[in-house]
C-alpha cells in the first residue's frame, strides 16, 4: 500500500527558504539572472564629509567610523575597504538612512 504524502503547512521562513532554493536552481540553470551591485572603486571621503558639513571627528562619530581612518582616507594614506565604500556611498546619497539604522540598533540593546 503506497504511503500517503503528508504535506505540512510551511512557515513563512520555510516558504522563503524554498523560494530562495528555486531561485538558486533557476540561476544555476541560466533561467534567472540574480541582482548584483557594483561597489564603487573609489570614493571621495572629504567631498562626502564636506557635503554633509561635518568636521572629521563629528562625521566619524555620527556614522560609527574611526576618526583616524577617516583622516587616513582623506589624506590618501589608506583606502576604504569594500564595506566602508558601501557605507560611504549610502552616506553620500542618504545619510539619514544610516542615522535611522544606528538609532534602531541602539534602541535594541
Amino acid at each position: 500500500m503506497p504511503k500517503a504524502k503528508v504535506r505540512k503547512k510551511l512557515s513563512p521562513l520555510g516558504r522563503k527558504i524554498i523560494a530562495g532554493l528555486k531561485e538558486m536552481r533557476g540561476h544555476m540553470q541560466g533561467r534567472v539572472v540574480l541582482k548584483s551591485r557594483k561597489v564603487p572603486g573609489r570614493v571621495d571621503v572629504r567631498a562626502i564629509r564636506n557635503d554633509i558639513g561635518l568636521s572629521r571627528p563629528n562625521f566619524a562619530n555620527r556614522f560609527g567610523l574611526d576618526a583616524r581612518a577617516v583622516q587616513d582616507w582623506e589624506q590618501g594614506r589608506r583606502r576604504p575597504d569594500r564595506a566602508a565604500r558601501v557605507l560611504l556611498t549610502i552616506i553620500s546619497t542618504e545619510p539619514e538612512a544610516i542615522d535611522r539604522a544606528l538609532d534602531a540598533a541602539g534602541s535594541k540593546r
